[in-house]
């Protein structure tokens, strides 16, 4: 049975802050042994499975914070070396930030809407100005106000009623995300009368007096509860229940303001109610019931649904239908199918339609003329870059805002006049101390997976620290969910490019860059595939000549974190260092668990381990289980006590079983947050510019870089 470890003494901890760096590295390989706790012992599918570490789960247990505060001293101690690096980034970052600033005003009604931030201050302010952008502003939510007592503030969803006289907000004050519905009158600065508590997700009916609401269980944190709030008599109403453990209920508005629509979803299925905006107390009609891996969402405009669907198109398409009938029978096509191109959503104006798509692994927008059907794609500068739609509340507008950056371009807003196809850039975020994007190149380039596919990989560095051989190189990665991974503009990341390192996103399957195909490679049964591709990655990046094992570092979070701990224990000597985030690494003892949050809802993401086969497949890589006697990396794994899509003690887990297993001298650290801070790490925006700094601190002392 593994060894096992008791919190360190006052005695090691003051003797660590005195060591030099390597001797405190030393350190975690001699850590004294923990107080023996029972292990869990099970036997699923006819696999033994002991748990030596499951005991980290009960936080009633005065043990386990011992633990976790000793595991945070040790990490202190041990880079205290590090700090005046870290106030170094910390500075640097902070001073590449224009922190008195205010974003691009969107017009909706009566009001002008934007918000601002002002220096010194974490949170931003939201106000909004009548009529016009030169009117006195009305500060309709200071988000720094409501952080004052609070150790974390999060700001969910606004929305503001057709009046424009009363905001609904939601605020999540423990890091949990069990956000709390507000609304305030804005004619008074007065909060209503609470009725409802928590919500995840709300509409405005468009009487100005009716709110509708989702509500998640507050185990399992499925949405799942749609309710109706009368704000006028205080009265509530259960409108639906959503029964499928698989599904979660989200709630929107049409932008012309006529339709609510409430979208129950899982990862592969979805089923989609209606309701008229002026008939709050009619009944919500389902416009096309669920059938298995039929998955779409529906939006209004002048008498017709618009339904993204994957009937019949792996990459999505869009029909149309009369609102009296939407069944399939009535669908007329909008938007063929085309393989080579994932429709991602569509945004209706008065007389155009705005397309989101992908293609190559690139995000486009296409413009559809809604009189003419006249398309055209929105033309973008860079062969590397992200763009999406922003701010746009007005329905009757022929000028549509995005956002648009690249690795080495700061965020732009920019208004694109659809009918005469011209841009104007409204805003570019200033990156202050003389930066220069001239000093910068960025570039994709392939690599080949073991199947022979293809996989993208975005790189940016700066031109005159590019090194004639291998370099030191930063890779990050997720490949999960089909989420897209952007290629993004990050001006704290100019700390690690002009210290010669090289960054690098592998796109790797799973995500979904390359449409559905390209995630439905990388999950389920096909889950080892987002490993095996970012594995590749890396061998390219060393065969290319653009690093080597002992220069490239690595990084992720969350599912990412899955990513991190699977790799780390394939090929650990790809890497030298390694920061896992918030790690979903104990995968099997979690979605063992049904009465965890997400557990549910994601078997049809990663499997169901109380089926034999899907059992099997997750069994093979979970890291947590295959954690297993080797050299490993340099790791720093970081976490929060109150997470609630992955729990902390996955990560403090990860680390104990960790320590008795690897072979080598390299530092492995725990630091956790046992204050309020949620799955996204710490709430203000100066707080989270200080976890960057760490991290970073970590990564380039590695690479022996300053």
């Amino acid at each position: 049975m593994p060894h096992r470890f008791r919190p360190l003494s006052l005695g090691l901890l003051a003797l660590m802050a005195v060591l030099p760096v390597s001797a405190q590295l030393a350190l975690d390989a001699a850590r004294p042994p923990v107080a023996a706790k029972k292990p869990k012992d099970v036997t699923v599918h006819g696999d033994p499975r002991i748990d030596d570490y499951f005991w980290l789960r009960d936080q009633t247990d005065p043990a386990v914070l011992a633990h976790l505060r000793a595991e945070n001293a040790y990490t202190e101690a041990v880079t205290a070396p590090l700090q005046p690096l870290r106030e170094t980034l910390y500075a640097e970052m902070v001073g590449r930030l224009k922190e008195t600033d205010t974003n691009v005003p969107s017009k909706k009604g009566e009001w002008y809407y934007y918000s601002r931030t002002e220096k010194g201050k974490q949170y931003p302010i939201y106000c909004r100005k009548h009529l016009t952008t030169s009117a006195p502003e009305v500060v309709i939510l200071d988000v720094n106000e409501l952080a004052k007592g609070e150790k974390f503030m999060a700001v969910g969803r606004q929305a503001v009623s057709d009046s424009g006289h009363l905001l609904a907000y939601s605020v999540d004050v423990t890091g949990h995300r069990d956000y709390q519905l507000r609304v305030k009158d804005l004619r008074t600065g007065a909060l209503v009368p609470q009725a409802v508590g928590q919500a995840s997700s709300f509409v405005w009916a468009a009487d100005n007096d009716t709110l509708f609401y989702v509500q998640e269980d507050p185990v399992s944190k499925r949405s799942h509860h749609l309710g109706r709030w009368t704000l006028s008599t205080g009265k509530q109403a259960w409108l639906f229940d959503e029964k499928d453990e698989l599904f979660d209920l989200r709630l929107q508005r049409s932008r012309d303001g006529a339709y609510l629509f409430c979208e129950s979803a899982s990862k592969t299925t979805s089923e989609v109610r209606a309701l008229r905006a002026d008939s709050p107390a009619g009944d919500w009609r389902v416009l096309l019931p669920r059938v298995t891996d039929h998955k779409y969402s529906a939006d209004y405009r002048d008498g017709l649904f618009y339904i993204v669907t994957n009937e019949g198109a792996k990459n999505y398409r869009i029909v149309t239908a009369p609102v009296a009938t939407p069944d399939r029978a009535h669908w007329t096509e909008f938007v063929p199918h085309t393989p080579a191109v994932k429709i991602s959503d569509i945004d209706l104006f008065a007389r155009f339609a705005v397309i989101s798509e992908r293609e190559d692994g690139l995000p486009w927008l296409r413009v559809i003329d809604l009189r003419t059907r006249a398309s055209h794609r929105i033309a973008f500068p860079e062969p590397v870059f992200t763009a999406g739609l922003t701010g746009n509340l007005d329905y009757e507008t022929d000028a549509v805002r995005f956002t648009y950056e690249s690795l080495v371009t700061p965020s732009s807003v920019i208004a694109y006049d659809m009918a005469k196809r011209t841009r104007e850039v409204l805003k570019q975020t200033e990156v202050l101390g003389g930066y220069d994007p001239a000093q910068y190149r960025s570039e994709r380039v392939w690599a080949t997976a073991t199947d022979g596919t293809r996989v993208p990989v975005s790189l940016v560095w700066r031109a005159d620290r590019r090194a004639a051989g291998p370099q030191p190189l930063y890779l990050y990665g997720y490949g999960s969910y089909g989420a897209n991974l952007p290629d993004s503009f990050s001006s704290a990341r100019l700390s690690l490019l002009d210290r010669g390192v090289i960054y690098a996103i592998a796109h790797i399957r799973g995500g979904g860059e390359l449409g559905e195909p390209w995630r439905e490679a990388g999950r389920m049964k096909n889950k080892m595939t987002t490993f095996t591709d970012f594995i590749a990655c890396a061998e390219h990046l060393i065969k290319a000549g653009y690093t080597s094992p002992d220069r490239l570092v690595t990084s992720g979070g969350s599912a990412g974190g899955l990513l991190m701990g699977a790799v780390l224990n394939l090929r650990p000597d790809l890497f030298h260092a390694a920061v896992v985030k918030v790690p979903f690494v104990d995968v099997l003892n979690t979605m063992l668990d049904a009465s965890l949050p997400l557990t549910t809802s994601e078997y049809i993401e990663w499997g169901n381990p109380n089926v034999k086969a899907e059992y099997t497949w997750m069994r093979a890589y979970s890291p947590y289980e295959n954690l297993r006697a080797q050299a490993y990396p340099a790791i720093l794994v970081t976490t929060a006590l109150n997470d609630s899509q992955v729990p902390y003690w996955e990560g403090a887990k990860y680390v104990a079983r960790l320590r008795t297993l690897k072979t080598d001298a390299r530092p492995l650290l725990l630091k956790i947050s046992l204050d309020p801070a949620g799955h996204g790490g710490a709430s203000g925006r100066y707080d989270a510019l200080r976890e960057t700094a760490f991290d970073y601190a970590f990564l380039l002392a590695e690479l022996k870089l300053k």
